[in-house]
């Protein structure tokens, strides 16, 4: 895909700084594999609330739906958006997610082995674990706020003696059919096990999940599933993480449990994310890469944040929307082989492991691409 282009949103607090390793790392797979990549620029939260009046503008938005993929950075942080009401710089999120219809999230978890003594989990029990959480992303809790929508309160009642709050948890059977088929199909070309997530003795709306995933199981045979509770499923995450292959569940269980599993890689700062939907573009799916941490204010600007999952992110956005798995496959082998080497960002460090920056990160992972 010589002609693939791609928004490039770097963000608020550390995003810049990540996503430019990210970016760079995509400009040494042009290199090596011949390709020539397109690249467009545009601001999102904090900058684009300041320089034109909303987190992500218009002209930023038609930017993206133009583009074959979106790499993102990070949003939010303080300051959290004006105090008259303003805009947040999280409504960027929002909108990317709910306008394009990205409903599955999906985040890879698969430990590499030299990273073993960064994780508080022991090592034996980590050995083999390699999964994939596939998160609903467009529907639950965190979409009651957003507009005002009939039967779907959000909000705090501060008219009485006592403040009242209510969110209300939503999802239709659509809804759920259309992420529990996305994992039941990733399942199908890994190890053919689905683990559903839900709370289905408290929630109705995980009955109505159950009853979904069953449907859609019927109609893939080769491919064991299960259901479990979410609090089960936040001890099974340190006390087996590798009895997991492909994980699903909805928007608010999936955000807790992924940062959860982010512990077994060692960091947060390790893991990407591919927010996925159903246009398709020329190489795959157009869609939304970002690392899974935040904005990490406190950090910013000072060359310590980690850039692996930003650059695992390109990979993911190599693999599904340009179709470039050979190349993608690459970046993931030159990251591992920068950890086999025994560099690490402070996020990560050892104690007999050599401690370097964003910026030093990323360097080491073009260099071994392109020795590679």
């Amino acid at each position: 895909m010589s002609n693939a282009a791609i928004t490039v949103l770097q963000g608020d607090g550390v995003g810049p700084e990540v996503t430019e390793q990210a970016l760079q790392v995509l400009r040494a797979v042009e290199a090596v594999y011949d390709h020539a990549f397109v690249f467009h620029q545009g601001l999102v939260g904090q900058d684009a609330i300041a320089a034109e009046g909303a987190a992500i503008s218009d002209a930023t938005f038609e930017m993206c739906a133009r583009s074959d993929a979106v790499l993102f950075g990070a949003v939010g942080g303080a300051p959290s958006g004006r105090a008259d009401g303003g805009p947040r710089p999280e409504q960027a999120l929002f909108r990317l997610r709910k306008e394009f219809g990205f409903f599955a999230n999906l985040r890879p978890v698969r430990p590499a082995e030299p990273m073993y003594g960064a994780s508080p989990v022991r090592p034996e029990r980590l050995k083999g674990t390699d999964m994939v959480f596939v998160r609903e992303l467009s529907a639950g809790l965190y979409y009651g706020h957003l507009e005002s929508v009939p039967g779907k309160p959000s909000g705090i009642d501060r008219t009485g003696p006592d403040p009242k709050a209510v969110d209300t948890l939503t999802y239709t059977g659509q809804e759920i059919e259309r992420v529990v088929r996305t994992a039941f199909g990733i399942a199908a070309r890994r190890g053919h096990r689905v683990t559903s997530v839900d709370k289905a003795n408290v929630l109705s709306s995980s009955v109505l999940w159950r009853e979904v995933v069953e449907e859609v199981a019927r109609d893939h045979p080769t491919v064991d599933h299960e259901h479990m509770l979410v609090d089960t499923c936040a001890m099974e995450l340190l006390r087996n993480p590798a009895r997991f292959d492909v994980v699903v569940t909805e928007n608010l269980f999936g955000d807790i449990l992924t940062d959860e599993a982010s512990v077994l890689a060692g960091s947060i700062g390790m893991l990407p994310s591919a927010s996925l939907g159903v246009r398709r573009v020329e190489g795959g799916l157009f869609g939304l890469y970002e690392p899974v941490h935040g904005s990490a204010p406190d950090i910013a600007g000072q060359d310590r944040a980690n850039p692996v999952g930003a650059i695992l992110s390109a990979a993911l956005l190599l693999r599904h929307s340009l179709g470039l798995e050979r190349e993608a496959a690459a970046v993931e082998a030159a990251v591992e082989e920068v950890l086999h080497r025994g560099y690490r960002t402070p996020d990560v460090q050892e104690s007999g492991r050599t401690v370097v920056g964003t910026r030093d990160m990323g360097r080491l992972v073009r260099d071994t691409l392109a020795q590679a």
